[in-house]
Protein backbone atom coordinates (compact mmCIF):
# COMPACT_ATOMS: atom_id res chain seq x y z
CA UNK A 1 0.00 0.00 0.00
CA UNK A 2 1.22 3.47 -0.90
CA UNK A 3 1.34 6.26 1.34
CA UNK A 4 1.84 10.07 0.87
CA UNK A 5 5.15 10.73 2.44
CA UNK A 6 6.90 14.15 2.39
CA UNK A 7 9.25 13.87 -0.70
CA UNK A 8 13.25 15.34 0.15
CA UNK A 9 13.95 18.75 -1.12
CA UNK A 10 17.21 20.59 -1.84
CA UNK A 11 18.08 22.87 1.20
CA UNK A 12 16.70 26.42 0.99
CA UNK A 13 13.56 24.97 -0.87
CA UNK A 14 10.35 23.99 0.13
CA UNK A 15 9.60 20.22 1.74
CA UNK A 16 5.72 20.39 1.64
CA UNK A 17 5.45 17.98 -1.72
CA UNK A 18 4.13 14.45 -0.88
CA UNK A 19 5.50 11.54 -3.26
CA UNK A 20 1.95 9.79 -4.81
CA UNK A 21 1.11 7.29 -7.07
CA UNK A 22 -1.41 8.59 -9.37
CA UNK A 23 -3.86 6.14 -11.79
CA UNK A 24 -3.84 8.68 -14.80
CA UNK A 25 -1.75 11.78 -15.34
CA UNK A 26 -4.83 13.68 -17.26
CA UNK A 27 -3.39 17.12 -15.64
CA UNK A 28 -5.49 19.76 -17.64
CA UNK A 29 -6.03 18.88 -21.55
CA UNK A 30 -8.48 19.62 -23.93
CA UNK A 31 -11.18 17.43 -25.22
CA UNK A 32 -11.23 16.53 -28.67
CA UNK A 33 -14.07 14.39 -30.76
CA UNK A 34 -12.39 12.41 -33.22
CA UNK A 35 -14.12 12.07 -36.16
CA UNK A 36 -12.82 8.71 -38.69
CA UNK A 37 -14.35 6.22 -40.96
CA UNK A 38 -15.04 2.89 -40.36
CA UNK A 39 -14.43 -0.23 -42.97
CA UNK A 40 -18.49 -0.39 -44.25
CA UNK A 41 -18.40 3.54 -45.19
CA UNK A 42 -20.01 4.61 -41.62
CA UNK A 43 -18.44 7.39 -39.30
CA UNK A 44 -17.28 6.87 -35.69
CA UNK A 45 -16.75 9.52 -33.10
CA UNK A 46 -14.74 9.68 -30.42
CA UNK A 47 -13.87 12.02 -26.85
CA UNK A 48 -10.13 11.64 -26.53
CA UNK A 49 -8.08 14.35 -24.06
CA UNK A 50 -4.62 13.11 -25.26
CA UNK A 51 -3.93 16.07 -28.00
CA UNK A 52 -1.16 18.67 -28.69
CA UNK A 53 -0.52 20.83 -31.63
CA UNK A 54 3.25 20.95 -32.84
CA UNK A 55 3.28 24.03 -35.91
CA UNK A 56 0.27 22.30 -38.52
CA UNK A 57 0.60 18.85 -36.72
CA UNK A 58 -1.29 17.31 -33.73
CA UNK A 59 -0.08 14.49 -31.90
CA UNK A 60 -2.84 12.35 -30.82
CA UNK A 61 -2.54 9.50 -28.02
CA UNK A 62 -5.64 7.24 -29.01
CA UNK A 63 -6.34 3.54 -27.14
CA UNK A 64 -4.74 0.88 -29.34
CA UNK A 65 -7.79 -1.56 -28.80
CA UNK A 66 -10.51 1.24 -29.61
CA UNK A 67 -12.22 1.47 -33.24
CA UNK A 68 -10.71 4.96 -33.46
CA UNK A 69 -7.22 3.09 -33.70
CA UNK A 70 -8.44 0.78 -36.18
CA UNK A 71 -9.69 3.18 -38.57
CA UNK A 72 -6.64 5.43 -38.34
CA UNK A 73 -4.46 1.99 -38.83
CA UNK A 74 -6.07 1.80 -42.65
CA UNK A 75 -7.65 5.40 -43.54
CA UNK A 76 -5.74 8.29 -42.43
CA UNK A 77 -8.22 10.81 -43.13
CA UNK A 78 -10.25 12.37 -39.54
CA UNK A 79 -11.54 15.24 -38.53
CA UNK A 80 -10.30 16.97 -34.91
CA UNK A 81 -13.38 18.94 -33.09
CA UNK A 82 -13.04 20.80 -29.88
CA UNK A 83 -16.00 21.24 -28.24
CA UNK A 84 -16.70 24.12 -26.00
CA UNK A 85 -17.16 23.79 -22.24
CA UNK A 86 -20.97 24.05 -21.83
CA UNK A 87 -20.91 20.54 -24.34
CA UNK A 88 -19.45 18.45 -21.70
CA UNK A 89 -22.66 16.39 -21.50
CA UNK A 90 -22.61 15.78 -24.72
CA UNK A 91 -19.33 14.59 -24.56
CA UNK A 92 -20.03 12.51 -21.07
CA UNK A 93 -22.67 10.73 -23.32
CA UNK A 94 -20.15 9.32 -25.82
CA UNK A 95 -17.24 8.27 -22.62
CA UNK A 96 -19.44 4.88 -22.50
CA UNK A 97 -19.63 3.78 -25.78
CA UNK A 98 -17.29 2.08 -28.48
CA UNK A 99 -17.81 1.98 -32.08
CA UNK A 100 -16.47 -1.90 -31.70
CA UNK A 101 -17.86 -4.36 -32.31
CA UNK A 102 -17.33 -7.15 -30.23
CA UNK A 103 -16.54 -4.86 -27.06
CA UNK A 104 -12.68 -5.44 -26.87
CA UNK A 105 -11.78 -6.85 -23.35
CA UNK A 106 -10.25 -4.37 -21.83
CA UNK A 107 -13.71 -2.37 -21.71
CA UNK A 108 -15.90 -4.88 -21.03
CA UNK A 109 -18.39 -3.84 -18.65
CA UNK A 110 -17.80 -0.49 -18.57
CA UNK A 111 -18.62 -0.12 -22.90
CA UNK A 112 -21.39 -0.51 -24.98
CA UNK A 113 -21.58 -0.80 -28.68
CA UNK A 114 -22.79 2.05 -29.79
CA UNK A 115 -23.16 2.05 -34.14
CA UNK A 116 -24.46 5.58 -34.66
CA UNK A 117 -22.83 8.02 -32.29
CA UNK A 118 -23.27 11.10 -33.49
CA UNK A 119 -27.13 10.11 -32.65
CA UNK A 120 -26.33 8.76 -29.35
CA UNK A 121 -24.83 12.23 -27.97
CA UNK A 122 -27.37 14.50 -29.79
CA UNK A 123 -24.61 16.12 -32.30
CA UNK A 124 -25.20 16.51 -35.69
CA UNK A 125 -22.29 15.53 -38.65
CA UNK A 126 -21.47 18.00 -41.13
CA UNK A 127 -19.49 17.23 -44.47
CA UNK A 128 -15.85 17.75 -44.51
CA UNK A 129 -14.59 19.58 -47.64
CA UNK A 130 -11.07 17.81 -47.80
CA UNK A 131 -11.56 14.33 -45.98
CA UNK A 132 -14.38 11.66 -45.89
CA UNK A 133 -15.13 12.16 -42.22
CA UNK A 134 -17.29 14.54 -41.09
CA UNK A 135 -17.20 17.36 -38.44
CA UNK A 136 -18.82 17.90 -35.70
CA UNK A 137 -21.36 20.98 -36.91
CA UNK A 138 -22.06 22.33 -32.83
CA UNK A 139 -18.45 22.57 -32.13
CA UNK A 140 -16.79 26.18 -32.65
CA UNK A 141 -13.46 24.78 -33.67
CA UNK A 142 -13.16 22.00 -36.49
CA UNK A 143 -9.91 20.89 -37.89
CA UNK A 144 -9.44 18.60 -41.23
CA UNK A 145 -6.67 16.22 -41.15
CA UNK A 146 -4.68 13.11 -42.43
CA UNK A 147 -2.70 11.00 -40.00
CA UNK A 148 1.05 11.37 -41.63
CA UNK A 149 1.96 8.81 -39.07
CA UNK A 150 0.66 6.16 -36.67
CA UNK A 151 2.58 3.69 -34.30
CA UNK A 152 2.24 2.67 -31.18
CA UNK A 153 3.84 3.69 -27.67
CA UNK A 154 6.59 2.27 -25.77
CA UNK A 155 3.60 0.68 -23.52
CA UNK A 156 2.19 -0.86 -26.57
CA UNK A 157 -1.25 -0.16 -25.50
CA UNK A 158 -1.89 2.97 -27.53
CA UNK A 159 -1.37 4.69 -30.74
CA UNK A 160 0.64 7.50 -31.22
CA UNK A 161 -1.25 9.78 -34.37
CA UNK A 162 0.74 12.31 -36.19
CA UNK A 163 -2.15 14.65 -38.21
CA UNK A 164 -1.64 16.89 -40.61
CA UNK A 165 -3.93 19.70 -40.46
CA UNK A 166 -5.64 20.51 -43.84
CA UNK A 167 -8.05 23.02 -43.13
CA UNK A 168 -9.39 25.16 -39.92
CA UNK A 169 -13.03 25.45 -39.55
CA UNK A 170 -14.11 28.79 -37.09
CA UNK A 171 -16.82 29.83 -35.62
CA UNK A 172 -16.41 33.74 -37.07
CA UNK A 173 -17.94 35.26 -33.72
CA UNK A 174 -14.24 33.51 -31.93
CA UNK A 175 -12.15 34.96 -34.90
CA UNK A 176 -10.57 38.36 -34.59
CA UNK A 177 -11.97 40.97 -37.09
CA UNK A 178 -10.28 40.91 -40.78
CA UNK A 179 -7.96 38.26 -39.08
CA UNK A 180 -6.16 34.63 -39.11
CA UNK A 181 -6.50 34.36 -35.50
CA UNK A 182 -8.92 32.53 -32.61
CA UNK A 183 -9.28 35.50 -30.35
CA UNK A 184 -8.38 33.66 -26.66
CA UNK A 185 -11.17 35.88 -24.97
CA UNK A 186 -13.79 34.72 -27.14
CA UNK A 187 -12.57 30.91 -27.05
CA UNK A 188 -12.70 28.65 -24.27
CA UNK A 189 -11.25 24.78 -24.45
CA UNK A 190 -13.18 22.29 -22.65
CA UNK A 191 -10.40 20.81 -20.44
CA UNK A 192 -10.47 17.52 -18.95
CA UNK A 193 -8.52 17.70 -15.61
CA UNK A 194 -7.60 14.70 -13.79
CA UNK A 195 -11.32 13.07 -15.45
CA UNK A 196 -13.07 16.36 -13.96
CA UNK A 197 -14.62 18.90 -16.98
CA UNK A 198 -13.30 22.36 -16.94
CA UNK A 199 -13.26 25.46 -18.33
CA UNK A 200 -10.99 28.18 -18.55
CA UNK A 201 -10.92 31.13 -15.93
CA UNK A 202 -10.05 34.48 -16.99
CA UNK A 203 -7.15 35.44 -18.61
CA UNK A 204 -3.64 36.19 -16.54
CA UNK A 205 -1.56 37.35 -18.91
CA UNK A 206 0.04 36.72 -22.30
CA UNK A 207 3.15 35.12 -23.97
CA UNK A 208 5.79 37.82 -25.80
CA UNK A 209 4.74 35.81 -28.67
CA UNK A 210 1.29 36.57 -29.32
CA UNK A 211 -0.10 38.18 -32.26
CA UNK A 212 -3.41 38.93 -30.19
CA UNK A 213 -3.90 41.73 -27.56
CA UNK A 214 -3.53 41.56 -24.17
CA UNK A 215 -7.93 41.96 -22.88
CA UNK A 216 -8.30 44.75 -20.39
CA UNK A 217 -8.86 43.61 -16.96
Amino acid sequence: MNTATPSSAPAGTSADHVTITPSILYFGTPVVLLSTQNEDGSFNLAPMSSAWALGQVIVLGVGAEGQTASNLRSRRDLVISLPSPDQWPAVEQLAPLTGRTPVPVSKRGDFRFEPDKFAAAGLRPEPSELVGPPRVAECPLQLEARAARVQLDVSGRFLIVEAHVLKVHADPRMVVPRSQHIDPAKWSPLIYNFRHYYGLGPELGHSFRSQTPRQSP
